[in-house]
């Protein structure tokens, strides 16, 4: 099957980098381990040497570089650090390598060649770090500068080869499923990166139906009478305010044997852009607002990388796609909704929209799809931002089993999460005394108010809810995730897939 291209390709090796015929070298080192070798004795004496001199103490992501001569040229070593070996985890391994290809972009060449980075056994096998690896390395050259007059150099690297000592079937396995999730977050990252004027509703369901395609996805679309006839009521509220009618697709990804292992529901919510309705955003908080479609990019982008490599379960996709605009027919602070399932919800705040749109699709898939786990994947609150920070999703839903499997996929991952309680007694805080619930709660717990109105939509069976409100967009140009979307969750819900 066909994937999306990516600008590198990554190879397998059984010798040492030196060994390689590459044009750069790159090699990890753990803070007080054992220095890396590139296979050439006369090198790493050269290159030991230079960084003793200069104090390299191995931090994480931390990169020298030192020139030596190796078959008869200058060649450039690249060493990046892996930080304290107690402190290793698959998020290490990926940033380490992110920050490896970034150096080596930077010079020109058109091949390196790579060892394995080190990590605690709890990791995995070699075969999970070479993964991890060539997931990191990919991820550190996604560039988007489609709009740019004069485009920064992508650099000409074209191959990165890693060295594993030995040529095994699930090396090429690791590297395969390695390319199909960097591809699945490129996706993601350029759907969340364009600008709110190109990225509408209709123009998400263009580019969705175009890798559908491409990738053997089904694919359904609901107009506004669909929308209408589906009582997604309070979804169509949240898009009334804007002249872009609202979508909703439904994705089907088929099982790769008969009889799938698991049917999974995947929900993104998909707001192209988000002005706040009539409690409008302000100042700088609006700026960034085309990012709040991130979780409907996360689950096609998911599905993407799924449909490249294969999977046992059967897995439904679910987007929500809407701009919450201001204008005379935008719903109103005080509105009263009366949402899909029947029950009804008093508008306390027009910026809480994403669980309208999410509590529609909820009930839809409650109704349409008998999921073995539905998760559910939005920049839903500030509140979360606030509790975990910028690099941290929170994690809740209504199964504990749910939300450990979820919390284990992204560990296996690299993306950090941390679960947050929903407590039942804090149900009281949604409380309307003209309907049956508000769609905000008081200024604390936010993210847990928030968690708990979509659990009246979620239904009995098991659901997770992940708030990527703090990783989904970078302000900082992290080697991992770049400036602008990060593809936030997208290999969470790839491992997810994976293990069912």
């Amino acid at each position: 099957m066909p994937r999306m291209k990516l600008p590198i390709r990554f190879e397998v090796a059984s010798g040492r980098p030196a060994e390689a015929g590459a044009d750069a070298l790159v090699l990890f080192r753990t803070a007080g381990g054992p220095w890396p070798a590139t296979g050439a004795p006369a090198a790493d004496r050269v290159v030991r040497s230079e960084l003793e001199r200069r104090g390299f103490e191995a931090g994480p992501a931390k990169v020298e570089r030192v020139d030596v001569e190796l078959g008869g040229a200058r060649r450039p070593v690249v060493v990046v650090g892996m930080g304290r070996e107690a402190d290793g985890d698959a998020a290490r391994v990926r940033r380490a390598a992110a920050a490896a290809a970034r150096a080596v972009s930077a010079l020109g060449v058109r091949s390196c060649a790579l060892s394995v980075p080190p990590a605690p056994r709890s990791v995995g096998g070699l075969d999970e770090r070479l993964r991890l690896a060539a997931e990191g390395f990919g991820l550190g050259l996604y560039r988007f500068d489609k709009y740019r007059t004069s485009s920064r150099e992508r650099g000409r690297l074209q191959k990165a080869v890693f060295c594993t000592g030995s040529l095994r079937p699930a090396f090429r396995e690791a590297l395969r499923r390695a390319s199909a999730v960097t591809a699945g977050v490129f996706l993601a990252r350029d759907l969340v990166n364009e600008p709110a004027g190109v990225m509408t509703p209709r123009e998400f369901v263009r580019r969705a139906r175009a890798e559908s395609r491409r990738a053997g996805i089904r694919m359904r679309v609901l107009g506004p009478s669909e929308i209408a006839r589906q009582r997604m009521t309070a979804l169509a509220a949240v898009a009334a305010g804007s002249d872009e009618p609202p979508r909703v697709a439904h994705l089907v990804l088929p099982a790769r044997r008969r009889r799938p292992a698991a049917r999974l529901a995947f929900v993104g919510k998909g707001v192209t852009f988000d002005a706040g309705g009539y409690n409008i955003k302000t100042g700088s908080h609006i700026s960034d607002m085309k990012m709040d479609m991130a979780g409907a990019a996360a689950v096609l982008g998911a599905m993407s990388a799924l449909a490249a490599v294969g999977c046992d379960a059967e897995i439904h996709g679910f987007v929500g796609l809407v701009e919450n605009l201001v204008s005379g027919r935008a719903y109103k602070p005080g509105d009263v909704l009366r949402t899909r399932r029947g029950l009804t919800v008093e508008v306390s705040n027009t910026d809480a929209e994403g669980r309208l749109v999410l509590a529609d699709l909820l009930d839809w898939v409650r109704t349409t799809v008998e999921a073995d786990l539905t998760v559910d994947v939005a920049t839903l609150t500030g509140a979360c931002v606030i509790a975990l920070g910028t690099g941290t999703a929170g994690i809740m839903g209504n199964d504990r089993r749910a939300v450990d499997r979820v919390l284990d996929a992204a560990k296996r991952a690299g993306e950090r999460c941390w679960p947050l309680p929903l407590f039942a007694e804090d149900r009281d805080q949604l409380k309307s005394h003209i309907a049956d619930l508000k769609n905000t709660g008081p200024r604390w717990g936010g993210a847990l108010t928030a968690g708990l109105f979509l659990k009246e939509f979620a239904g009995d069976r098991p659901w997770v809810h992940m708030d990527i409100a703090g990783p989904a967009f970078s302000d900082k140009d992290d080697p991992l995730t770049g400036r602008g979307g990060t593809g936030a969750a997208v290999a969470t819900l790839v491992r997810l897939a994976e293990r069912t």
